[in-house]
Parts: structure tokens; sequence; C-alpha cells
């Protein structure tokens, strides 16, 4: 039996993306994590869930040991807008839904400025360094909300 180039092409196309973990549906933007918040438009005091998914971390290899939580401004800012630390979690690794992490809290009372907001999830998670020993490394993503204040 012999295959014509773009039928091979084809078929070592179809088996590369079968053996590779992002072709499961998973966005290169969702390696460390995939975020949401609800309710997005917000005023301090409100109450807010936060629910961060791992599922696509995870098939990039990449299982979070600790995971921060900040509202940013993330351009244009003065350097009078600092992050403002939500919530420091980690996951648990015997719950029913290991790659899920919700919680809920409240918007503080804090300074806000006439800004667009965002809330960052930091994902802190080992990699082996050239000796084989692991180091932390942190990536980020992001989800806007809109404050009223």
């Amino acid at each position: 039996m012999q295959l014509s180039f773009s039928t091979a092409i084809a078929t070592f196309v179809a088996v590369l993306a079968a053996a590779t973990p992002a072709a499961a549906g998973c966005a290169e933007a969702d390696r460390f994590g995939d975020i949401t918040v609800n309710p997005s438009t917000l005023s301090p005091g409100d109450t807010f869930t936060v629910t961060a998914n791992f599922t696509c971390a995870a098939q990039f290899d990449i299982f979070p040991q600790f995971t921060d939580y900040y509202i940013e401004v993330p351009v244009n800012n003065n350097g009078h807008e600092p992050p403002i630390l939500l919530a420091r979690r980690t996951l648990n690794a015997s719950s029913p839904t290991p790659l899920l992490d919700e919680f809920t809290t409240q918007l503080p009372f804090a300074f806000y400025f006439n800004a667009s907001y965002v809330v960052v999830l930091d994902t802190t998670y080992p990699v082996n360094g050239t000796n084989g020993s692991p180091y932390l490394v942190v990536g980020s993503v992001e989800y806007p909300i809109n404050l009223v204040i």
C-alpha cells in the first residue's frame, strides 16, 4: 500500500494531534488556569465568587502548588493602585474536584480609581531545573471586572 504525500501528512498530523495534550481543546492561554468571576460588576462590600479550573493546566503538566488571587489595574497604573490580595490558596488533592478551586469573598472597601480592573490568578507551580532539582515559577491569567464606585 502506498500513501500519497498529502495523505501521509494528514495521517501524521492526526497522530500528532492525538498525542498532544493541548490538542484536547485547551488554548495556550489556559495553561495557568481558567478563571471566572461571578458577578463581574461589583461595588465595595459586594460578595462574589471566584472559580478557577486547572483541567487545561494539567494537560500542560502544570499542577499548582499555590494560587494567589488579586484585584489589579492592568494598564496605565499610576503607581497608587497596588494589587489587592483577595486570597492565597492551595488545591485540595483529596477533593472530589482536585483541579477546581472556588471561593466566595467580598470586594474590599479599598481606595479605587476610575480605571479598568481585573482579577488576576497567579499560579505558582514547580518545574525541574537543569540538574533535576525543582524550583517554583509563576504564571498568570486575568478576568475583567467592572467596579461601580
